[in-house]
């Protein structure tokens, strides 16, 4: 796939279906934060620690995790496509949709 391929699949799978299917990013984001806080307070602190995920972290994180995935050497152009459509979430979510 070449670049622009690469940004088109991305576009389609932010843009397309997937908000039907899963909400907006920023209530899934913001949910899947919640989540992982939760957890994190349960498992690494104190239940009663403050521990605050956004959904740009969430974004963030979620782009940490397809870059690991390249990073293990699998040639999969899907690992990009993802890393892109997270990137552009996590950049709308950052600047509340304002270009």
């Amino acid at each position: 796939m070449n670049r622009e391929e690469i940004l088109k699949c991305a576009k389609i799978c932010v843009c397309g279906d997937r908000e039907q299917d899963y909400g907006s990013p920023e209530n899934n984001f913001e949910l899947i934060g919640e989540l992982w806080a939760s957890y994190l307070r349960k498992k690494c602190v104190t239940p009663d620690a403050d521990c605050c995920i956004l959904p740009t972290d969430v974004a963030a994180m979620m782009g940490l995790f397809k870059i690991a995935r390249i990073a293990t050497g699998h040639r999969k152009a899907d690992n990009w496509v993802d890393l892109a459509g997270y990137a552009a979430c996590g950049g709308e979510l950052e600047g509340g949709g304002d270009k």
